[in-house]
């Protein structure tokens, strides 16, 4: 087939993208209701994106019949996040028709990439945990999986963040749906009934035996939307199913009495289950919508699992061998009481064949070791809104705990941190406790972190449930990561070794004589970091109006906002350099960039102030002609995957220094390091495993390990003596202190400094300074030599094949889930 990438209208076409533009046509005339005269570039994606989900449709309604007449196993996803991003090209690229549209579109006068600038962000999540889903549910398509999402549909997804004159995070609202969404399937005859309050009583069920009746409810329904998801090359379409919120009723009564409001209160106070994502959980009204939202959504999932299961299966017992359900992290983990009161309240089991079909069914997924970031409801919050399953959980709880005593006697302090319950002036429901014990199998995201949960956080139930704790690390989509973000640089991969490594990520091994050896291989390559490092200073000066220099060292630290991350400590470093600047001292410093991106949550005072502080050293740097000539400091404002898809490939230096043993795994660092940026990080998370593929001299090391941390907090940390030691660090603490960064507010930043020095510095950013900076040296070393610098980023690229997200799905096939991919999709 001849491509013509814009064709002068009424050129000749190829038969395919002739086809295409019927479609369009057809669409514009009877979908849209316009004509090429008035249609708009929104018009023109809306049309687009219809041909597109029509041909997904297809081969949907091919998978459903091959998955049904197969009746195996299915996954099931549960997950508060989907971070899909935009769909319109990725669906063109997996479809392999990319080209077509694009030559269709131009013959019809329409520039594609114009036309994908209109496709809302679906931002359905906030960083990793909803971008990790994003890529599991792709891979699962991709290597001919039948698993499935569920979430929610939520009216406004992760707030868009604006950054004010002074340099302050606004959140505003993210109205992607604005305009509709053209990818999805609405399902208003698929709706379940969800319960919240009222209370619980004795009752008998239909066969007369003694049962616990939840009645007096407050009821809402859960409606479907179906969105596709299709993989690469093999014609598998899987699907998410995402619930919004509706009222059960409309109370017409006291509308024809002229009351409207109270007429439409109900529908609004339903309507809110799904309005936002994360909703302020700083005050009680938001962390009562949270749990709600929790509940919600995992109660209409696991309705309609059992609805789906009932359709070929009578015996429940058959369960756990034709459904696995993915726990994602503990926003879902009351999923393990609400399948137990579905099957003994509804289905009529009695306890122990319902439990035994419950930690069978289940597996879950642990994100995180911070103790305060593991989910914790009060008692009487649960039982207000969730009686019923408040009693179950407290059966749950004590049979468990009748095990372990038998187990273990007289050992009354591993009872009190085994308990679902944590006792206190006010009682908790520990939810990863109730995860843990209501699961099959739990798992770790990165070797580093499984092992911390068996020696740390998760150390008594590992030992109360040995042999539940394994270790699937995380990974990421290439079909997203290197074949969409960086078209260029998968060009150029696949004319060495052609495309088998989009869906076979390993295959990039067979590259290394070429990274090593081929001059003409790392010319190209260096080529093609120079063009994505120059798109990406466009679109600053653009949308920041900041000029910066492509031929700058590109150093990237794009992440969720939050003290463990560290970005306060990338940001001393940068002061460091300026202050060597401004001295004199700076004439071996290589030009530098510092680019960074993320939100902080709505609540979060200090990761809001960190993010000011960031854009007031950039105000300050980018405004001083001495350091301007070696240093620029961009904060990029509302970070999400769009913006990532054009960072990633840019990025020459990669920020992963999180304080080690906080970091569950990361996927950002395997999207950088896969794009060609070398890792400067801690030995946390998944850089350990990066680092033992690419190879250590290959990245740059740092910091207190995990165990060197515990021994730094268990003997009483100091940090006012380390800064006392380190005049350079005191001196720039001094500075921040002192309102050098926020003139006319001189104490704006003392927190921050407080933080550091009188109250304990808990991420140890102190601590782990001056190995920084001299890490930071020998960056600034090796990049002086661009030629052995290139040589280290393409061996980044191509010993990232271990990182697939394609690979993590099989280890959970495997490992967890004991599913087997469909023979017609491999």
């Amino acid at each position: 087939m001849t491509t013509v990438l814009h064709p002068a209208a009424g050129a000749a076409l190829s038969t395919e993208a002739a086809g295409f533009r019927d479609k369009l046509l057809g669409h514009l005339t009877h979908t849209i209701g316009k004509g090429q005269i008035t249609a708009t570039d929104r018009d023109w994606y809306n049309v687009t994106a219809l041909a597109v989900r029509d041909a997904l449709a297809e081969r949907w309604m091919e998978t459903l019949r091959r998955v049904y007449a197969h009746d195996g196993k299915r996954v099931y996803y549960l997950s508060l996040e989907f971070l899909l991003g935009r769909s319109l090209i990725r669906n063109l690229l997996v479809l392999g028709q990319l080209e077509i549209c694009r030559e269709a579109l131009g013959d019809l006068g329409v520039d594609l990439d114009r036309v994908a600038e209109q496709e809302p962000e679906a931002a359905l999540g906030n960083g990793g945990l909803g971008r990790l889903a994003a890529c599991l549910v792709d891979s699962m398509a991709t290597i001919g999986l039948p698993g499935y999402g569920y979430g929610i549909r939520y009216d406004y997804g992760m707030f868009a963040q604006y950054l004010t004159g002074d340099g302050q995070q606004r959140e505003m609202p993210d109205d992607w749906l604005r305009y509709g969404n053209r990818w999805e399937f609405a399902r208003p005859e698929l709706t379940f009934s969800v319960r919240f309050g009222g209370r619980v009583e004795s009752g008998t069920d239909a066969e007369g035996r003694p049962a616990r009746r939840w009645v007096d409810c407050q009821e809402v329904s859960a409606m479907a939307y179906d969105q596709l998801l299709a993989g690469y090359g093999n014609g598998m379409v899987n699907n998410i199913r995402l619930w919004a919120s509706r009222s059960t009723e409309f109370n017409l009564s006291v509308f024809n009495q002229g009351n409207y409001i109270d007429a439409v209160r109900e529908q609004q106070r339903a309507a809110s289950l799904s309005r936002v994502l994360y909703p302020d959980d700083s005050r009680a009204e938001g962390r009562a919508l949270r749990l709600k939202q929790e509940y919600f959504f995992v109660s209409a999932s696991l309705q309609d699992i059992l609805r789906r299961f009932a359709k070929q299966h009578p015996d429940l017992a058959l369960l756990p061998q034709k459904v696995a359900i993915q726990l994602n992290d503990t926003h879902p983990a009351v999923a393990v009481a609400e399948l137990m009161r579905l099957l003994i309240d509804d289905y009529g089991l009695e306890w122990e064949p319902a439990w035994d079909i419950t930690v069978n069914t289940f597996s879950y997924t642990n994100h995180t070791l911070m103790p305060e970031a593991l989910e914790r409801w009060p008692v009487s919050l649960f039982g207000e809104l969730l009686p019923r399953h408040m009693e179950i959980i407290f059966e749950i709880n004590h049979r468990f705990l009748d095990e372990v005593r038998t187990r273990f006697p007289g050992d009354g302090d591993l009872i009190r941190r085994l308990s679902l319950i944590e006792e206190g002036y006010e009682r908790f429901v520990r939810m990863a406790h109730l995860a843990f014990v209501g699961s099959h199998r739990v798992n770790g995201v990165a070797r580093l972190h499984t092992e911390l949960m068996k020696s740390g956080t998760f150390a008594d139930l590992h030992k109360a449930l040995p042999g539940r704790i394994v270790n699937e690390t995380n990974g990421i989509a290439p079909r997203r990561w290197l074949n969409q973000a960086n078209r260029p640089l998968a060009d150029l991969i696949s004319r060495h070794i052609g495309d088998g490594w989009v869906r076979n990520l390993p295959d990039l091994a067979r590259l290394e004589p070429a990274a090593t050896t081929d001059g003409d291989f790392l010319a190209a390559f260096a080529d093609i970091k120079r063009q994505n490092k120059e798109r990406l200073a466009r679109l600053i000066a653009e949308t920041h109006k900041v000029t910066v220099d492509p031929a700058s060292l590109f150093d990237v630290q794009v992440k969720r906002i939050h003290e463990y991350k560290r970005q306060l400590l990338n940001a001393l470093g940068i002061v460091a350099r300026y202050v060597r600047l401004r001295e004199g001292r700076g004439d071996d410093l290589v030009a530098r960039t510092s680019l960074f991106a993320g939100k902080a949550a709505p609540g979060y005072a200090t990761a809001k102030l960190i993010i000011r502080f960031i854009n007031d050293v950039a105000r300050t740097i980018n405004a001083d002609p001495v350091a301007r000539e070696r240093m620029c400091v961009v904060f990029l404002a509302n970070y999400n995957v769009s913006l990532a898809e054009v960072v990633m490939p840019a990025a020459e230096l990669s920020e992963q220094i999180s304080t080690a043993g906080t970091e569950a795994s990361g996927t950002g660092n395997m999207k950088l390091a896969l794009n060609g940026a070398l890792t400067i990080g801690t030995r946390d998370g998944a850089n350990i495993e990066i680092a033992e593929e690419v190879g250590e001299e290959n990245l740059f090391f740092f910091g207190l390990t995990a165990d060197e941390v515990t021994a730094h907090r268990d003997r009483g940390y100091r940090p006012m003596d380390t800064v006392a030691a380190n005049p350079e660090l005191a001196h720039i603490l001094d500075l921040i202190a002192g309102g050098h960064f926020s003139p006319g507010d001189r104490d704006r930043y003392r927190p921050l400094v407080d933080l550091l020095t009188r109250f304990g510095d808990h991420y140890l950013l102190t601590a782990d300074y001056a190995d920084y900076v001299a890490c930071q040296a020998r960056v600034e070393a090796a990049y002086r030599d661009p030629d052995a610098w290139t040589a280290k980023a393409a061996l980044n690229t191509v010993r990232m094949g271990r990182f697939s997200s394609d690979l993590t799905v099989r280890g959970y096939a495997r490992d967890v889930w004991g599913v087997a991919p469909l023979a017609e999709y491999v």
